[in-house]
Protein backbone atom coordinates (compact mmCIF):
# COMPACT_ATOMS: atom_id res chain seq x y z
CA UNK A 1 0.00 0.00 0.00
CA UNK A 2 0.75 3.33 -0.69
CA UNK A 3 -0.34 6.29 1.34
CA UNK A 4 -0.45 9.73 0.49
CA UNK A 5 -0.41 12.45 4.05
CA UNK A 6 -1.14 15.54 3.49
CA UNK A 7 0.62 17.48 6.77
CA UNK A 8 2.01 14.79 7.86
CA UNK A 9 5.09 16.68 9.28
CA UNK A 10 4.17 16.89 12.87
CA UNK A 11 0.59 16.22 15.02
CA UNK A 12 -1.98 13.66 13.98
CA UNK A 13 -0.40 13.63 10.47
CA UNK A 14 2.94 12.32 11.68
CA UNK A 15 1.34 10.02 13.97
CA UNK A 16 -1.00 8.46 10.99
CA UNK A 17 2.43 8.52 8.37
CA UNK A 18 4.13 6.55 11.32
CA UNK A 19 0.68 4.24 12.12
CA UNK A 20 0.86 2.96 8.25
CA UNK A 21 4.32 3.16 7.98
CA UNK A 22 4.63 0.44 10.86
CA UNK A 23 1.87 -1.42 8.97
CA UNK A 24 4.12 -2.15 6.26
CA UNK A 25 3.07 1.03 3.87
CA UNK A 26 4.99 2.98 1.85
CA UNK A 27 3.98 6.74 3.01
CA UNK A 28 4.56 9.87 1.05
CA UNK A 29 3.80 13.23 3.54
CA UNK A 30 3.58 16.79 2.32
CA UNK A 31 4.87 19.85 4.24
CA UNK A 32 4.07 23.46 3.57
CA UNK A 33 6.47 25.42 5.89
CA UNK A 34 8.33 22.61 7.76
CA UNK A 35 10.73 20.78 5.64
CA UNK A 36 13.06 20.04 8.65
CA UNK A 37 10.13 18.43 10.64
CA UNK A 38 8.91 16.25 7.43
CA UNK A 39 12.67 15.25 6.52
CA UNK A 40 12.66 13.84 10.80
CA UNK A 41 9.28 12.29 10.19
CA UNK A 42 10.57 10.38 7.18
CA UNK A 43 14.05 9.56 9.13
CA UNK A 44 12.21 8.10 11.76
CA UNK A 45 10.33 5.97 9.56
CA UNK A 46 13.59 4.67 7.53
CA UNK A 47 15.23 3.82 10.61
CA UNK A 48 12.48 1.57 11.55
CA UNK A 49 12.42 -0.20 8.10
CA UNK A 50 10.35 1.49 6.18
CA UNK A 51 9.80 3.65 3.25
CA UNK A 52 9.10 6.95 3.09
CA UNK A 53 9.47 10.82 1.43
CA UNK A 54 8.11 13.98 2.19
CA UNK A 55 6.86 16.54 -0.89
CA UNK A 56 6.09 20.18 -0.59
CA UNK A 57 2.26 21.34 -0.91
CA UNK A 58 0.73 24.21 -0.13
CA UNK A 59 -3.34 24.19 -0.30
CA UNK A 60 -3.31 28.28 -0.48
CA UNK A 61 -1.40 27.71 -3.69
CA UNK A 62 -3.55 25.37 -5.67
CA UNK A 63 -0.29 25.33 -8.48
CA UNK A 64 1.52 23.23 -6.15
CA UNK A 65 -1.24 20.31 -6.08
CA UNK A 66 -0.47 18.95 -9.54
CA UNK A 67 3.12 18.43 -9.04
CA UNK A 68 2.86 16.89 -5.54
CA UNK A 69 0.48 14.48 -7.00
CA UNK A 70 3.04 13.26 -10.06
CA UNK A 71 5.89 13.20 -7.31
CA UNK A 72 4.23 10.46 -5.04
CA UNK A 73 2.61 8.34 -8.01
CA UNK A 74 -0.21 6.37 -7.37
CA UNK A 75 -1.63 5.96 -4.12
CA UNK A 76 -3.81 3.65 -2.71
CA UNK A 77 -4.96 5.83 0.46
CA UNK A 78 -5.09 9.54 0.98
CA UNK A 79 -5.28 11.29 3.97
CA UNK A 80 -6.39 14.49 4.14
CA UNK A 81 -5.22 15.78 6.92
CA UNK A 82 -3.24 19.57 6.48
CA UNK A 83 -5.89 22.54 7.06
CA UNK A 84 -5.61 26.33 6.57
CA UNK A 85 -5.78 27.71 10.16
CA UNK A 86 -6.77 30.55 9.92
CA UNK A 87 -5.93 33.84 12.06
CA UNK A 88 -9.31 34.13 14.29
CA UNK A 89 -9.35 32.95 17.09
CA UNK A 90 -12.34 31.76 19.57
CA UNK A 91 -14.33 34.50 21.26
CA UNK A 92 -11.64 36.87 19.95
CA UNK A 93 -14.27 38.56 17.10
CA UNK A 94 -17.67 38.75 16.52
CA UNK A 95 -18.99 37.31 13.07
CA UNK A 96 -20.09 40.42 11.29
CA UNK A 97 -16.56 41.79 11.89
CA UNK A 98 -15.05 38.53 10.15
CA UNK A 99 -13.52 39.86 6.73
CA UNK A 100 -14.53 38.50 3.56
CA UNK A 101 -10.77 37.82 2.74
CA UNK A 102 -10.48 35.47 5.77
CA UNK A 103 -13.52 33.48 4.30
CA UNK A 104 -11.82 33.15 1.04
CA UNK A 105 -8.79 31.96 2.36
CA UNK A 106 -10.50 29.43 3.84
CA UNK A 107 -12.77 27.64 1.20
CA UNK A 108 -9.88 28.15 -1.24
CA UNK A 109 -7.04 26.37 0.74
CA UNK A 110 -9.23 23.73 2.81
CA UNK A 111 -12.19 23.18 0.53
CA UNK A 112 -10.95 24.23 -3.18
CA UNK A 113 -7.51 22.92 -2.54
CA UNK A 114 -8.84 19.49 -0.67
CA UNK A 115 -11.07 18.96 -3.85
CA UNK A 116 -8.29 19.30 -6.09
CA UNK A 117 -6.38 16.90 -4.46
CA UNK A 118 -8.77 14.03 -4.69
CA UNK A 119 -8.99 14.76 -8.44
CA UNK A 120 -5.54 14.70 -8.62
CA UNK A 121 -5.34 10.88 -7.02
CA UNK A 122 -9.14 9.55 -7.50
CA UNK A 123 -8.67 8.52 -11.38
CA UNK A 124 -5.74 6.09 -10.29
CA UNK A 125 -8.16 4.69 -7.64
CA UNK A 126 -10.72 3.81 -9.99
CA UNK A 127 -8.44 2.29 -12.23
CA UNK A 128 -7.00 -0.28 -9.83
CA UNK A 129 -10.28 -1.14 -8.51
CA UNK A 130 -9.62 0.19 -4.79
CA UNK A 131 -8.84 3.29 -2.56
CA UNK A 132 -9.31 5.02 0.47
CA UNK A 133 -9.75 8.63 1.11
CA UNK A 134 -10.14 9.94 4.67
CA UNK A 135 -10.84 13.53 5.59
CA UNK A 136 -9.50 14.44 8.65
CA UNK A 137 -12.29 17.08 10.33
CA UNK A 138 -13.09 19.04 13.72
CA UNK A 139 -15.76 18.48 16.58
CA UNK A 140 -15.20 22.20 16.74
CA UNK A 141 -16.58 22.45 13.17
CA UNK A 142 -20.17 20.48 13.94
CA UNK A 143 -20.75 21.86 17.38
CA UNK A 144 -19.61 25.67 16.72
CA UNK A 145 -17.52 28.01 18.21
CA UNK A 146 -17.56 31.46 18.46
CA UNK A 147 -15.44 33.13 16.12
CA UNK A 148 -13.46 30.99 13.63
CA UNK A 149 -16.74 30.63 11.91
CA UNK A 150 -14.64 30.20 8.24
CA UNK A 151 -12.46 27.46 9.83
CA UNK A 152 -15.73 25.44 10.97
CA UNK A 153 -17.42 25.87 7.61
CA UNK A 154 -14.84 24.63 5.28
CA UNK A 155 -14.44 21.74 7.87
CA UNK A 156 -18.39 21.11 7.47
CA UNK A 157 -18.06 21.20 3.57
CA UNK A 158 -15.61 18.47 3.80
CA UNK A 159 -18.22 16.35 5.21
CA UNK A 160 -20.73 16.97 2.07
CA UNK A 161 -17.89 16.32 -0.08
CA UNK A 162 -17.22 13.22 1.47
CA UNK A 163 -20.72 11.74 1.30
CA UNK A 164 -20.53 12.88 -2.59
CA UNK A 165 -17.70 10.97 -3.23
CA UNK A 166 -18.76 7.90 -1.25
CA UNK A 167 -21.78 7.40 -3.49
CA UNK A 168 -20.01 8.53 -6.76
CA UNK A 169 -16.94 6.36 -6.03
CA UNK A 170 -18.03 3.19 -4.27
CA UNK A 171 -18.71 1.31 -7.03
CA UNK A 172 -15.05 1.64 -8.02
CA UNK A 173 -14.02 -0.08 -4.91
CA UNK A 174 -13.12 3.37 -3.30
CA UNK A 175 -14.53 4.23 0.46
CA UNK A 176 -14.62 7.54 1.37
CA UNK A 177 -14.84 8.52 5.09
CA UNK A 178 -14.77 11.38 8.02
CA UNK A 179 -12.34 10.86 11.01
CA UNK A 180 -13.65 13.82 13.14
CA UNK A 181 -11.37 15.29 15.90
CA UNK A 182 -12.28 16.22 19.17
CA UNK A 183 -9.50 18.16 21.21
CA UNK A 184 -6.53 16.31 20.40
CA UNK A 185 -2.87 16.48 22.41
CA UNK A 186 -0.58 16.83 20.15
CA UNK A 187 2.79 18.78 20.19
CA UNK A 188 0.99 21.29 17.11
CA UNK A 189 -2.23 21.97 19.10
CA UNK A 190 -3.48 26.06 19.92
CA UNK A 191 -2.29 27.00 23.44
CA UNK A 192 -5.09 25.62 26.01
CA UNK A 193 -5.16 25.67 29.57
CA UNK A 194 -5.11 22.63 32.09
CA UNK A 195 -8.19 23.87 33.52
CA UNK A 196 -10.20 23.18 29.83
CA UNK A 197 -8.31 20.34 28.84
CA UNK A 198 -9.65 18.91 32.40
CA UNK A 199 -12.80 20.14 32.04
CA UNK A 200 -13.40 18.50 28.38
CA UNK A 201 -11.85 15.16 29.45
CA UNK A 202 -14.25 15.26 32.13
CA UNK A 203 -17.46 15.17 29.14
CA UNK A 204 -15.61 12.08 27.49
CA UNK A 205 -16.94 8.80 28.51
CA UNK A 206 -13.44 7.61 28.85
CA UNK A 207 -12.39 10.76 31.00
CA UNK A 208 -9.43 11.30 28.74
CA UNK A 209 -8.71 13.10 25.63
CA UNK A 210 -7.11 11.46 22.47
CA UNK A 211 -3.47 11.55 21.55
CA UNK A 212 -2.26 12.07 17.82
CA UNK A 213 -1.60 8.39 17.84
CA UNK A 214 -5.50 7.66 18.93
CA UNK A 215 -6.07 9.49 16.18
CA UNK A 216 -3.67 7.65 13.86
CA UNK A 217 -5.13 4.27 14.29
CA UNK A 218 -8.62 5.52 13.41
CA UNK A 219 -7.62 7.15 10.18
CA UNK A 220 -5.45 4.05 9.49
CA UNK A 221 -8.27 1.65 10.03
CA UNK A 222 -10.63 3.52 8.03
CA UNK A 223 -8.30 4.52 5.19
CA UNK A 224 -6.86 0.94 4.89
CA UNK A 225 -7.45 -2.50 3.39
CA UNK A 226 -9.08 -3.18 7.10
CA UNK A 227 -12.27 -1.34 6.39
CA UNK A 228 -14.21 -3.65 4.45
CA UNK A 229 -17.07 -1.49 3.75
CA UNK A 230 -17.57 1.73 5.99
CA UNK A 231 -17.99 4.80 3.58
CA UNK A 232 -19.61 7.44 3.77
CA UNK A 233 -19.60 8.26 7.57
CA UNK A 234 -18.14 10.48 10.24
CA UNK A 235 -16.70 8.89 12.96
CA UNK A 236 -16.32 10.44 16.24
CA UNK A 237 -12.75 9.47 18.39
CA UNK A 238 -13.35 9.56 21.81
CA UNK A 239 -12.09 13.05 22.90
CA UNK A 240 -15.58 14.00 20.56
CA UNK A 241 -17.84 11.31 22.19
CA UNK A 242 -19.14 13.54 24.45
CA UNK A 243 -20.19 16.21 21.59
CA UNK A 244 -18.29 18.84 23.98
CA UNK A 245 -16.18 21.19 22.26
CA UNK A 246 -14.13 23.32 24.41
CA UNK A 247 -15.26 26.45 23.31
CA UNK A 248 -18.06 27.03 26.36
Amino acid sequence: MHAFITGGSSGIGAATALAYARAGARVTITYNTGPGRAAEVVKRIEEAGGQAAAVHLDLEDHATIAPAAAQAGPVDALVLNAVRWGTIMPNSISFEDVPAAEWTAALHANVVGNALLVQAFLPGMRRNGFGRIVFVSSGAAEEGQPGPGPYGTAKMALHGMARALAWEAGRDGVLVNVAVAGLTITEAERPVTQEVLDRVAARTPSRRLSTAGDMAALIHFLGSAANRNVTGEFVRDGSNAGRSSHAG
